[in-house]
């Protein structure tokens, strides 16, 4: 059986900050915007890490939210709608050799994003496209066990991304981010057909330049259920489906000159999706392409909508 790579990135979703200040109840509560990590990129194989080798990955992603929560999960608003689609270059390393049992992995993702913003009773808001805050992970160890495979990780996101305060084209967030991660997969049957994923990430982020904003830490979690089904008798084509979600939890508050306290106690932001997916895997050619929807729901302090993302890989 291929195994999948496990695969990170940064999705600046700072120019939905210019969308929230399009309706006056928002701009008085100011919500939080989100993390950086881009939610259910992870969701499947989450501990899984390829052989020996080099493995590249090209991953399409579609943000797209119409709706603003308030700290009680109402409604504030209805639009305006914000559009972010990121393409994103991830190269990922393992050498022979093994540390403490495990392999180990040395992985770079590098995302082009491109952004729009439209109101309907402002009309466009504004966008961005480029470079964004691009994503490196340095120490990387997966461990292969007869029904688990496990990884842990520490990664940081670089502010590679444009950033000025106040522009409506920036594509990075103006700040890093330190984050341990770690990735399970369970394989409840003998025959690794059938398997529970999860994915954990701790945000800690640093002061956003020309702001003196501190941004709260984020919890980050990936999850999936999934099934392999053969289309070959010679199982040279596989079929992976399952059902997939994530959830995206700011855990301290917001800080700065221009945050108020009361305020930023109270509007955590809280995300929760769930949706499916489904990939083809050529173990032989150790390629595989697939894709993931979620649908946001129940989320409070921040916009709420959907993600689409196309995946496609291949072991050198």
């Amino acid at each position: 059986m291929y195994r999948f790579p496990s695969f990170r990135l940064s999705l600046a979703l700072s120019l939905i900050a210019l969308a929230l200040l399009s309706s006056s109840v928002a701009q008085a509560q100011l919500p939080p915007v989100r993390g950086v990590y881009s939610p259910g990129f992870n969701a499947t194989n989450s501990g899984v890490m390829p052989g020996p080798g080099l493995t590249y990955a090209n991953t399409f992603m579609d943000y797209s939210f119409n709706q603003l929560k308030g700290p009680d999960g109402g409604v504030l608003a209805n639009g305006p709608d914000v559009a972010l689609f990121v393409d994103v270059n991830v190269f990922l390393y393992v050498p022979k050799k093994k540390f403490l049992g495990a392999n180990y992995a040395l992985v770079a993702g590098i995302p082009i994003s491109n952004a729009s913003i439209d109101s309907t009773r402002l009309g466009s808001l504004g966008g961005g496209g480029g470079l964004a805050d691009s994503f490196y992970q340095p120490i990387s160890l997966g461990w292969h066990f007869k029904r688990a495979d496990v990884q842990v990780a520490y990664a940081f996101f670089a502010p590679t991304g444009r950033f000025t305060p106040g522009a409506s084209n920036n594509t990075g967030t103006g700040h890093w981010t330190n984050a341990p991660t770690a990735g399970e997969t369970f394989y409840l049957t003998k025959n690794k057909g059938t398997a529970f994923s999860a994915y954990q990430l701790w945000e800690f982020h640093t002061t956003q330049e020309g702001t003196q904003i501190h941004a709260g830490q984020t919890f980050d979690l990936d999850y999936s259920l999934t099934q392999i089904l053969p289309l070959q008798k010679n199982m040279h084509t596989l079929l992976q489906v399952g059902l997939i979600g994530y959830g995206q939890w700011q855990i301290t508050d917001n800080s700065g000159p221009t945050i108020n306290p009361i305020v930023a106690a109270s509007t955590h932001y809280n995300v929760n999706s769930i949706g499916g997916s489904a990939g083809i895997i050529l173990p032989a050619r150790k390629t595989s392409v697939g894709f993931k929807f979620f649908k946001e729901f129940s989320n409070s302090s921040t916009v709420q909508g959907y993600s689409l993302q196309i995946t496609g890989a291949i072991s050198f």
